[in-house]
């Protein structure tokens, strides 16, 4: 009896499972962008005499020359010694600039190619994801035949999708000359995004769809263009959606890579999901798939993930563990597993709830927040909060108050508009939906006056409102009355300047008390400040 069920289950799920990968086959993908390649086969090798040797082999439209690192030169083979100097390696298919030697010095050579072969036993760019064009083997038997034909099918023009967005207006990589956010350049892979100081460079050529960058971006300024996130959680939502009303039970979501191939017999309950790369999804999508209704979400990792994007995805978890576990839901309801382990899923760690339905088209924290709503209005043991732990995108902001001197440095720093000035008198305001936890406001605070707390409040109103962390009279000017300060400011400024040489007068002092339009008034009919060439002088 209980087989004869089981049975009527699998071929319920099976169907199921059919009708909605059937519903999501036809959707179609957002198209972006295409980043264009052109390679005339100039292959430059990198090694000793296995380099010298290889190279004759290579026939038009390939064109070898050898970088000597060690061993002497052979007739009619192109070289250039290395001979001690240091090598820099920048560009991609077709575009690679090799700096040998400092550049501007007597040692200094550039040499330019659209390949590079590097048979080093340590390959001189050390990123896990190498650029396009650059093969290489630290074998001690590398397949120069494979290689040989690697090369010759990057001879011509080539392009590929630009896999990302960025919106410098919401980056929280850097303001005010202080950096604080670099999540993404700390994880990308391909090594392709760089710093200057107030937003970041993502170099679309060397950028090969890791997506790493835009799991960890806390504020959604780089994400994932091609497929876009908007059309992955509408991937998600009509396959969930389809498979309950096919009859389907139980239903759990398996993301794995395109790149990783075919996933190995899945039970029928489970509904694969395939992505570019298994860090291009992150908690907003996981997370939105338990709302849509999964049970579980299984990230099916059949090729091990490179040690910084393997770190990135676990912190993704940790945080998403400890949501759930807040909620009352098992932490383990999202995991990584094996791509031999996925029996795993028939196993602990599910949520049962009434699936939503809402179309998640907002940007990344608007739509993790529409989940997490979600899950917490039927969440079986609510709480107000949850403490996170470091690193994870949600929190709060806090204020000495003694300390703080509503310079408001760390208002305009702010990237998500966590902070906000007062509207008629000095006040510092937080609104804790907005906080990404990048740390921007404490590196710009000049009095060291403020700290962040990884937390998540999961009442959405109290979530949303403006809450007041610290307020002063305004400081009125000594003239003519009219606020233009606050108390502690001028304070602070009127002792910082005691003993400075342009200040030993009462007056001068008195000055600084006065708001711009009287101080220049004063200055105007003092004849000492006249003479002193004062006229500027402005309060900051």
């Amino acid at each position: 009896m209980n087989e004869s069920i089981t049975d009527t289950t699998r071929i319920r799920n099976l169907r199921a499972r059919e009708a909605a990968l059937e519903a999501v086959a036809g959707l179609e993908t957002t198209a972006t962008d295409l980043v264009d390649y052109q390679s005339r086969g100039r292959v430059l090798i990198i090694g000793g005499n296995e380099a010298l040797e290889f190279a004759p082999r290579l026939r038009p439209p390939l064109h070898a020359q050898v970088l000597l690192t060690d061993g002497e030169e052979l007739p009619g083979v192109p070289v250039i010694s290395q001979g001690g100097r240091t090598l820099r390696i920048d560009g991609h298919l077709g575009a690679f600039r090799l700096q040998l030697g400092e550049p501007d010095k007597p040692n200094g050579e550039l040499v330019t190619a659209d390949l590079i072969l590097d048979l080093g036993a340590v390959p001189q760019l050390a990123m896990p994801m190498k650029p396009p064009g650059y093969i290489c083997s630290s074998s001690d038997e590398p397949d120069l035949t494979r290689a040989a034909e690697q090369l010759a099918e990057l001879v011509g023009t080539f392009d590929k999708p630009r896999y990302f967005d960025y919106d410098p207006s919401i980056c929280a990589h850097g303001r005010s000359g202080q950096i604080a956010c670099t999540r993404c350049m700390d994880t990308c892979p391909a090594e392709a995004i760089s710093s200057l100081v107030e937003q970041i460079s993502v170099d679309p050529y060397r950028c090969q769809g890791g997506g790493v960058c835009t799991t960890v971006c806390p504020s959604g300024a780089i994400r994932y263009r091609y497929p876009q996130p908007a059309d992955t959680l509408e991937r998600v939502r009509l396959m969930l959606n389809s498979y309950r009303q096919a009859g389907g039970f139980n239903p759990v979501l398996v993301i794995y890579a395109d790149g990783d191939g075919e996933p190995p017999t899945l039970s029928p309950h489970m509904l694969p999901l395939q992505v570019e790369e298994l860090a291009s999804v992150g908690l907003e999508v996981w997370l939105s798939a338990l709302a849509y209704g999964a049970e579980s979400v299984l990230l099916m990792e059949r090729n091990a993930l490179p040690e910084r994007v393997a770190t990135a995805v676990k912190q993704q978890l940790l945080t998403a563990g400890e949501i759930l576990a807040a909620l009352g839901y098992p932490a383990d309801a999202i995991r990584l597993l094996d791509g031999a382990d996925l029996t795993d899923g028939d196993g602990s760690g599910a949520v049962a709830i009434a699936p939503a339905n809402y179309s998640a088209r907002g940007g990344k924290r608007q739509v993790a927040y529409l989940a997490i709503d979600h899950l917490y209005e039927q969440s079986p043991g609510q709480r107000p909060l949850v403490e996170l732990t470091v690193g994870a995108p949600f929190g709060t902001a806090q204020v000495a108050a003694d300390a703080c001197t509503l310079c408001l440095a760390c208002v305009s720093a702010c990237p998500g508009h966590a902070l906000l000035a007062g509207q008629e008198e000095p006040q510092l305001r937080f609104i804790e939906a907005n906080c990404l936890q990048c740390g921007i406001c404490t590196r710009t605070c000049p009095e060291d006056a403020i700290w962040i707390t990884p937390r998540l409040l999961f009442n959405r109103q109290e979530r949303n409102r403006v809450r007041l962390l610290h307020r002063e009279p305004p400081f009125c000017c000594s003239e003519c009355g009219k606020p233009f300060a606050t108390r502690s400011v001028i304070e602070n400024m009127l002792q910082k300047l005691e003993g400075h040489w342009m200040f030993q007068d009462g007056r001068a002092r008195h000055r600084l008390t006065l708001c711009e339009d009287c101080r220049v008034v004063d200055i105007v009919q003092d004849p000492e400040a006249m003479a002193q060439g004062v006229k500027g002088e402005t309060l900051q």
